[in-house]
């Protein structure tokens, strides 16, 4: 299955010793809280369905990135294969990548409902509206949980790959 997907595992494009997808992924993970900083900006300005609607696609891009993610994980051999070559020690890499996934993991069930909760309320005209305050409080917990699973990605991604 490797041999199928080979460029996957080519050479990067950040000049690390990084395969291309994981190169791919972590400029993703990196754009995402401005991309979904740049959507709730509509919101701000009231374009409400246009807000909706990229939420929407930012959601589901999102998820696609994932599971292309966690294919070359998986097919290039897990943390152990990706940890070779890595300056830093496997314990230590161990422990920020498992805070990491916490993180993530954390991120993706506050997204989830932002997404759920939204399009429920939304359709139903209670946002903008009466759920709009509650609406807030949840996107503002699933923003910062996407700001932090950006910057504990990128920071798997440096040790192992550039430390």
């Amino acid at each position: 299955m490797k041999e199928s997907m080979g460029y996957m595992f080519q050479a990067g494009f950040l000049g690390t010793r990084a395969p291309f997808f994981m190169d791919f992924v972590t400029l993703m993970v990196a754009l995402l809280p401005i991309i979904v900083f740049a959507s709730i900006s509509l919101a701000r300005k009231k374009h409400y369905k246009l807000h909706a609607f990229t939420q929407n696609i930012i959601f589901v891009v999102a998820v696609i990135v994932l599971a292309y993610f966690e294919l070359g994980v998986r097919v290039g051999g897990g943390f152990n294969a990706f940890i070779q070559g890595s300056g830093v020690s496997h314990t230590y890499a161990s422990i920020v990548l498992g805070i990491h996934i916490i993180i993530a993991f954390v991120m993706l069930f506050y997204w989830i409902s932002t997404i759920l909760n939204a399009n429920i309320q939304f359709y139903k005209g209670l946002i903008p509206g009466v759920s709009s305050r509650a609406h807030k409080l949840l996107a503002a917990k699933t923003f910062m949980a996407i700001v932090f699973t950006s910057f504990s990605g990128i920071w798997v991604y440096l040790l192992l790959f550039v430390y």
